[in-house]
């Protein structure tokens, strides 16, 4: 059993760094091959260093780089995600980020299209999967998902939306250095990188189940042993049609989490009526797996 624990642990290790590098191809390629050709500034942290790397080069006798300064403004979010979030969590976004300076240096810019419409859409695209990607596989990308990934333990909103609220410097940004229609297609590929995050990232996507059922014992054994929630039972209920006594059982789950429901009540009972509706807001303990 020691012998298969440290298997499985090589393999989640491999595929975090695997995943890290992933996200450093999906970054660099929306930066050198569509942002920066396009004159757009992406979200968080990335944008915040493109405009630096502006300023110093327009205004100041020496140049910093937007790789440079995205390694540089994310040590101080590394020692938050040390003391908040875990240290091998802290320990894999450091590669992320790491992997992503790299890269970018290395990968060279490239003039796909002149049009800045493509450039925000594709743009956000790219770094959106690769940024949901990441989180999806218990790794962040520095920056605001350090951030997010903190307030969305304590307020409940989704990762997306919290990056699309601090952005709103980085597109007033755009429109001061680069002209406002600048500023828009930056608010653009910030809206798309933000809503294909959400996409690809299902973890803090909640839903709402109910189960009408006839084995309800035999329903919840499964879902427990497949997933850490909580059930409510509601006793003495009854099918219009036969007339036949029912148990409606309901429950909170995560996108994330919707094969593993499937999987439960196909095993525990098939023929349950199961209805499955999307979760605006969750007030009260909801049980969120660590990274």
């Amino acid at each position: 059993m020691d012998e298969f624990q440290q298997i499985a642990r090589r393999h989640q290790l491999a595929t975090r760094a695997s995943t890290a590098f992933l996200y450093s191809i999906c970054v660099s390629v929306a930066m050198n091959f569509f942002w920066e050709p396009g004159k757009i500034y992406a979200s968080g942290i990335t944008g915040f260093a493109q405009l630096l790397a502006t300023i110093t080069k327009r205004f100041l006798p020496f140049t910093l780089s937007t790789p440079i300064l995205l390694f540089l403004l994310n040590l101080p979010l590394f020692v938050l995600a040390w003391r908040q979030i875990g240290k091998r969590f802290t320990f894999f976004t450091f590669l992320a980020v790491i992997f992503s300076s790299i890269m970018m240096k290395v990968m060279p810019i490239t003039e796909l299209t002149f049009d800045p419409i493509i450039c925000a859409i594709f743009g956000g695209v790219v770094n959106g999967f690769g940024t949901g990607f990441a989180l999806k596989n218990g790794i962040s990308t520095g920056g605001l998902d350090i951030i997010g990934l903190v307030l969305r333990k304590k307020t409940g909103r989704s990762i997306g939306t919290i990056n699309i609220t601090f952005n709103v410097f980085i597109v007033l940004a755009a429109g001061f250095v680069f002209g406002w229609p600048h500023a828009f297609y930056s608010a653009l590929s910030i809206f798309v990188n933000g809503k294909v995050m959400d996409m690809v990232y299902t973890r803090q996507q909640k839903m709402q189940v109910m189960i009408v059922t006839d084995q309800p014992r035999n329903v919840i054994d499964h879902i427990q042993n497949r997933m850490r929630r909580g059930i409510t039972i509601v006793h003495d209920a009854e099918g219009a049609y036969q007339h036949d006594a029912k148990t409606i059982l309901f429950t909170v789950i995560s996108r994330y989490e919707m094969h593993d429901l499937q999987v439960a009540m196909q095993e525990s009972d098939p023929r349950a009526f199961v209805s499955i509706s999307d979760t605006i807001k969750i007030l009260g303990h909801f049980y969120e797996p660590t990274v």
